[in-house]
């Protein structure tokens, strides 16, 4: 690292200059404390006893090499400035102890080795490929009886998942924080150690295998990312050297809604910190994209539009994402957007925050919103359904169903939906027909693919003994039915962003509440879908002539259709209540 790109904002890889690092049999420790009056190191070498640490001139930076320390020992920093003696945990330290210890540990980061040369090769940002991406909570998808706290570590999970994964046809997994957090409720959004894979899962040369394993396997790894705001932990980044050195000063803007303080963008060593942050998952961890939380809060001051556009935080995020691009030509940067800010998609140079996706938040809200409604009330709300196309082209979009929509009395998605049981069932599979047949890649949160009722809790893992009852089960074998079809069709996938590749069929028409719709790419034959979203039974008269190859109603499906024994190819179909239709043109 330079110096002064750390002081410029410049740079991407601090990590290499801070923290602790193994060297010449020892360990060197380094830290950024302006105003501290004076630092130590206390570690277990030193049976916790206070070693001073010297600054480099006016620089800053706060420097001291022990020669009695080791790899995977623990440390602090013990930090004297306004605000007294504080224990602080290292910002850049590679490891931290379980909550609600926080001490850092000694890490060998460059012991890390990967053997995934080929996927790291091979790999894109998947404009033209297809993405179907599981999002996960990794302490949360199945349990370990044999840990206290039920958690499997991260290689010890890596084949089963793995093996779900393929089963399911996923080709991405995104992990909900990884970095070290104290409170388990947060899920990770609340975070203390930016550089730290958290200690519930294991180490870091554990993350590196299983992200290893994952590709090896052919599976992408994304990891969740929070530039927005920190915990309030008093060992971790706030008043870190006494002073409000990562956080703003004043309170109005200085604390999130969720009580979480904000980072502050005018400071260029927040964004060196911020940006090698994010780099570092990308370098030593081999993850294949970032998806970053919040980034309204980045974008308008506290969120809130009526506040206006933080000119600080728009800058840093096209910097960021801009230097990440050049650094990683394949990784993916994704924004959790839910605002209307133009060009979030947008190369810097068209003045544009240069993510490659945006999450349609508003698809996901309008689409969720028509299936809660009855049949009769849908009549009227086919904008809820068609809005969606009017300005997807403007930005690239990835088709959320994520955790946000499964906690805190918002119901699971199975639930949300208008009707009896059976009915639920029947909606759900055209539901997600819908979803895998809309354009932009597609998220779904973990418990989604076995139509989970009970809403999603970080303490418990997935209701797996619903796959034993005949209507979950077959719910699931549909969802995998959908993957397949959507792997394999270009038509879904290679023309996302050309509006050649969508066009409407039908559209409610006297408002039967059915609607149908095209997919092409280049010179292959169409495929299209229709969807009966109504309680009756529809009739549906083609212009063209089609093959069905998927009916969300057939017997396997616990619908009441059969299944025709070969294909052929007509222009009539027959729509059962809440039954859709997947076809490809003769």
């Amino acid at each position: 690292m330079k110096r002064q790109d750390f002081y410029e904002g410049k740079a991407f890889d601090a990590y290499t200059y801070f923290g602790a690092h193994p060297q010449n049999a020892g360990v060197i420790f380094r830290t950024y404390a302006p105003q501290a009056q004076s630092i130590c190191v206390i570690g277990e070498w030193n049976h916790w006893q206070e070693e001073p640490m010297s600054q480099d001139a006016q620089s800053g930076i706060w420097e001291l090499y022990c020669r009695d320390a080791e790899v995977n020992q623990m440390y602090k920093y013990v930090i004297y400035g306004a605000n007294g003696r504080v224990e602080h945990c290292d910002p850049y330290g590679f490891g931290m102890e379980l909550r609600p210890n926080y001490a850092s540990i000694i890490r060998d980061i460059d012991a890390l080795s990967f053997t995934d040369a080929s996927w790291m090769n091979q790999r894109s940002r998947n404009f033209d490929q297809p993405m179907n991406i599981y999002e996960m909570h990794l302490g949360s998808w199945k349990t370990n009886d044999q840990d206290e706290n039920g958690w499997f570590c991260y290689d010890a999970i890596a084949n089963d998942l793995i093996a779900y994964c393929i089963e399911n046809h996923f080709t991405h997994v995104e992990f909900m924080p990884l970095s070290e957090y104290p409170f388990d409720g947060s899920w990770g959004y609340q975070t203390t150690g930016y550089f730290s894979p958290t200690s519930r899962y294991g180490s870091a040369k554990q993350l590196q295998t299983l992200v290893n394993a994952l590709h090896n396997a052919g599976i992408g790894a994304i990891i969740d990312f929070v530039p927005a705001h920190f915990a309030t932990d008093p060992y971790g980044l706030k008043l870190y050297d006494g002073s409000q050195l990562y956080e703003y000063p004043t309170s109005d803007v200085g604390e999130s809604e969720w009580g979480t303080c904000n980072f502050i963008y005018s400071r260029y060593e927040v964004r060196s910190f911020l940006q090698s942050a994010a780099n570092y998952w990308l370098d030593m961890y081999h993850f294949d994209g970032i998806r970053m939380d919040a980034v309204s809060r980045l974008i308008y001051w506290m969120g809130d539009e009526n506040r206006g556009v933080n000119p600080k935080a728009i800058e840093f995020l096209q910097q960021m994402n801009a230097g990440l691009h050049a650094l990683h030509p394949s990784a993916m940067l994704i924004a959790e957007d839910s605002t209307a800010y133009p060009n979030v998609t947008k190369p810097v140079n068209e003045g544009g925050l240069e993510f490659d996706y945006k999450w349609d938040l508003g698809w996901m809200n309008d689409t969720l919103d028509y299936m809660m409604k009855t049949s009769d009330e849908r009549k009227e709300l086919s904008s809820k359904l068609t809005f969606s196309m009017y300005y997807f082209y403007k930005e690239r979009y990835l088709l959320p169903l994520s955790h946000d929509e499964v906690v805190h009395g918002k119901r699971t998605i199975v639930d949300k939906i208008y009707g009896s049981y059976e009915e639920k069932f029947a909606q759900l599979r055209s539901l997600y027909l819908y979803m895998m047949m809309h354009p932009g890649k597609k998220l779904n949160f973990m418990g989604n693919e076995i139509a989970m009722f009970r809403e999603w809790d970080e303490t418990k893992a997935l209701d797996w003994f619903l796959l034993k009852y005949p209507m979950h089960d077959t719910f699931h074998d549909f969802f995998k039915a959908l993957g397949t079809i959507y792997q394999s069709t270009p038509q879904l996938y290679e023309w996302d962003d050309d509006p050649r590749s969508f066009e409407w069929i039908t559209i409610n028409e006297k408002e039967t509440n059915v609607y149908g719709f095209k997919r092409s790419a280049g010179t292959l034959k169409p495929v299209a879908a229709f969807f009966n979203f109504s309680n009756q039974t529809q009739t549906l008269h083609t212009e063209d002539k089609w093959v069905l190859t998927l009916h969300t109603d057939w017997e396997r499906f616990n619908g009441s259709t059969k299944e025709p024994e070969e294909k052929k190819s007509t222009d009539h179909f027959i729509l059962p209540p809440f039954s859709s239709i997947y076809v490809v043109m003769e």
